[in-house]
């Protein structure tokens, strides 16, 4: 379910006055860049060990470069042991120099539909740095160890140089599993994705199945699409998940380091939630969690769509936690369940560089390097400017899309489902095209389907609206 759309003069259009509104740099100083030149003419620095007999594999979008991890699953005793090469950019980005202050003011990589902002120049994040396929590459490589209910009891991470064997996208590694002939390397993946997801729910983990907007191009124009949620995305998802929990034991075992926290919801926002539940005629046992609760909704009904937009409340207030010599009082993330830290995306993510040197140090026996340590207490609110900034420009585009989409539509009646109603606006889903907006009017029941009719679609202000029938 989709709509394409081009410009009205029948010329492509892209996304220049949302890198205009939100000043997006389009290059990289000069001596940031001679500096990544530089690196890619010196090769990686650090003494690694030689995995380049791992036949490790990526798992990424289509057409994407900057692939940050590699994976390799093998049977051990009645268990199993994870293989996850990070990319390394310790190994290329000098502390101290013109492109760390570069990429400390980035944050991450901000992406567009007709392209990214990257973290760093593409000669590291598409090239030497990134764990492209037939290329020997420098990583944090991971093992971890997991006995037969999928525990780990032990894990380290090490410099590496790795060689990537194929380059798979979500939807590839699904079709193999559908058919019976998945790649030997990502085998095992549904039995320890399964366990893992399993040990979450009992944990207390929240999973929201919420639709995913996405634009794609279509010729000349764009099209706003659903992305659909593969079994290969949930399981990859807790390889993930996994490598930062490790990461983050190994760092509060130590007591320095940085970690994505998240407070546990208070009482009344989950006595809410169950009130909530009850209008939209979900049975909720009192003694069914939340996280049991929401890993049995259907994503299709309209009443579930409806309780996952609900309980994002209970997600709210994430950040990011830094700590030297003593454990902090907020250690966990309510959302996983557990201790967590980002480690695994350090092309896209500035913090990640730093736990993983964090982590190396440690499983080294090496002290942690005083530049790491010294940039600890930045990087909560450089973060934090770039996730609002990632999340202000995704939205950006979503909303000039839409407004594209139905810039011609006024007047036009939808079905939609009632997302999260208060008492004369809601916010509403349509499936065709696939739309997140606002609607007005009254008595609007979350969770059911409704008709409404577009008022507005302002293709400069990118804005759309809609009131009920």
């Amino acid at each position: 379910m989709n709509s394409r759309v081009i410009g009205t003069d029948g010329a492509a259009v892209d996304f220049a006055r949302v890198r205009q509104d939100f000043a997006l740099p389009e290059q990289f100083p000069a001596a940031a860049l001679a500096e990544a030149e530089q690196a890619v003419s010196d090769g990686a620095r650090g003494a690694r060990v030689d995995a380049t007999d791992l036949p490790l594999v990526t798992i990424d979008p289509p057409g994407a470069k900057d692939l940050d991890q590699a994976v390799a699953i093998n049977r051990r005793g009645d268990g199993y042991r994870l293989h996850y090469a990070i990319a390394d950019l310790g190994a290329f980005v000098v502390p101290g120099g013109a492109l760390d202050a570069e990429v400390r003011k980035r944050g991450q990589t901000i992406y567009l539909p007709d392209g990214n902002v990257p973290l760093h120049p593409t000669v590291l994040s598409e090239g030497i740095a990134s764990l492209l396929p037939n290329q020997v590459s420098p990583a944090a490589l991971w093992t971890i160890d997991l006995d037969a209910a999928c525990e780990p009891v032990d894990a380290r991470v090490e410099r590496a140089l790795v060689r990537s064997v194929a380059q798979f996208d979500y939807e590839t590694v699904q079709a193999g599993f559908d058919h019976g002939n998945p790649h030997p390397s990502v085998a095992a993946l549904p039995d320890l994705g399964r366990l893992r997801r399993a040990l979450a729910i009992r944990r207390g983990a929240v999973e929201l199945q919420l639709p995913e907007q996405e634009v794609e191009p279509d010729g000349a124009g764009w099209r706003l699409v659903l992305r659909p949620r593969t079994q290969v995305d949930a399981w990859n998802a807790e390889i993930s998940l996994l490598t930062g929990m490790a990461a983050a034991k190994i760092m509060l075992d130590v007591r320095v380091g940085v970690l994505r926290t998240l407070p546990d919801p208070d009482a009344s926002a989950v006595q809410w939630l169950r009130r909530s539940a009850k209008a939209l005629g979900i049975t909720w046992p009192k003694e069914k969690s939340t996280a049991k609760l929401l890993s049995e909704l259907d994503p299709t009904q309209p009443a579930a769509l409806a309780l996952f937009m609900d309980a994002t409340r209970l997600l709210r207030g994430a950040g990011y936690t830094v700590f030297d010599g003593a454990v902090p009082p907020l250690s966990t993330h309510a959302g996983v369940a557990a201790s967590y830290a980002h480690v695994t995306a350090p092309l896209r993510r500035l913090v990640d560089r730093f736990g993983t040197e964090i982590c190396l140090a440690v499983c080294a026996g090496k002290e942690i390097p005083a530049w790491v340590r010294e940039a600890l207490p930045s990087l909560p609110v450089l973060m934090e400017s770039s996730d609002s900034l990632a999340s202000k420009v995704d939205r950006a585009c979503l909303d000039q899309v839409e407004a594209w989409v139905l810039h011609d539509q006024i007047g036009q009646e939808f079905d939609a489902v009632a997302l999260r109603a208060e008492p004369a606006t809601a916010e509403i889903f349509i499936a065709n095209p696939p739309v997140l907006a606002r609607c007005t009017g009254t008595s609007l029941p979350e969770g059911e389907t409704i008709r409404v009719r577009l008022t507005e679609a302002d293709e400069v202000r990118r804005k759309v609206a809609f009131e009920r029938v």
